[in-house]
């Protein structure tokens, strides 16, 4: 089964995206702040407008306040897919509101799972560390380096069906951000200003995604030189869906494209940045 992005649908509900992102931290949290945060939240909103998304931004709130705001979100109508981005320094299952506190992914994930949300696309983007290894081949956005099996066990089970969460690294692993923004975000809205790449179905560009990252970005500087990020995928999608596609002009309906499309890497742009 393919679903394909409309705009809206007849009672003019439309595709919502949530952008949380934590840059602050209150005083006396022993975590850095990132400044880079405002660069990647400005660059989500202006791409996902344009597509279509209504996107609301959400700063620097409380570990409770995250909580509260996704248990709300989910019970709000959306027309095909629900997109959240999660920003902030983290660890394995969870990231850290601006006290400090953890947010458990899994439950967060497991709000949607509900008739509200039912038949939707649901997509998280996780910018943050889930431990503090670094891949051979940072301010970090990582706090501790746990990543049990129980927790990525319990993460998935509490993804409803046709959820999708893209991690920016694998577990036990670090983050890569800077005061220009993460690499892992700005790959992502780099990759939707191309027509190419919003018409693929959403596997592929998160296919897509990966690649871009995990070759085509390097880290630089004496202590972190070489060093390389490699996002994580995790789906319970049961069907294609094609949230980010353009409408045939002629039609109003989306190219009939296939999920089994490859990925040639003359289609990926090659980015560099510098992360000292």
């Amino acid at each position: 089964m393919q679903q394909f992005r409309r705009p809206t649908d007849p009672a003019g509900v439309r595709n919502r995206a949530v952008l949380v992102s934590v840059a602050l931290f209150d005083h006396g949290v022993e975590l850095l702040d990132r400044p880079g945060t405002k660069r990647d939240t400005k660059e989500l909103h202006r791409t996902l407008s344009k597509l279509g998304f209504k996107v609301d931004i959400h700063n620097n709130l409380s570990s409770k306040e995250i909580d509260n705001l996704f248990r709300n979100e989910s019970q709000r109508p959306v027309n095909d897919c629900f997109l959240a981005v999660l920003s902030s320094h983290g660890e394995e299952g969870c990231v850290f509101g601006a006290d400090g506190e953890p947010v458990q992914l899994s439950h967060i994930f497991k709000y949607f799972d509900n008739e509200c949300m039912e038949k939707k696309a649901k997509v998280f983007l996780t910018q943050a560390c889930r431990g503090g290894g670094l891949d051979d081949g940072v301010e970090v956005d990582s706090a501790l380096d746990t990543s049990p099996e129980s927790v990525l066990s319990s993460m998935h089970q509490s993804a409803p069906v046709d959820t999708l969460v893209m991690f920016a690294t694998p577990p036990g692993y670090a983050a890569f951000t800077n005061l220009y923004g993460s690499v892992f975000l700005h790959t992502f809205c780099t990759l939707l200003q191309e027509e190419g790449n919003r018409n693929l179905e959403l596997t592929r560009l998160m296919t897509r995604l990966s690649h871009g990252v995990a070759h085509n970005f390097q880290a630089k500087g004496r202590d972190l030189a070489g060093k390389r990020q490699m996002p994580c995928l995790m789906t319970r999608m049961t069907r294609e869906v094609f949230p980010f596609a353009e409408a045939r002009k002629d039609s109003g309906t989306a190219p009939e494209l296939s999920a089994t499309s490859l990925v040639h890497s003359d289609n990926v742009t090659t980015q560099t940045p510098s992360i000292s």
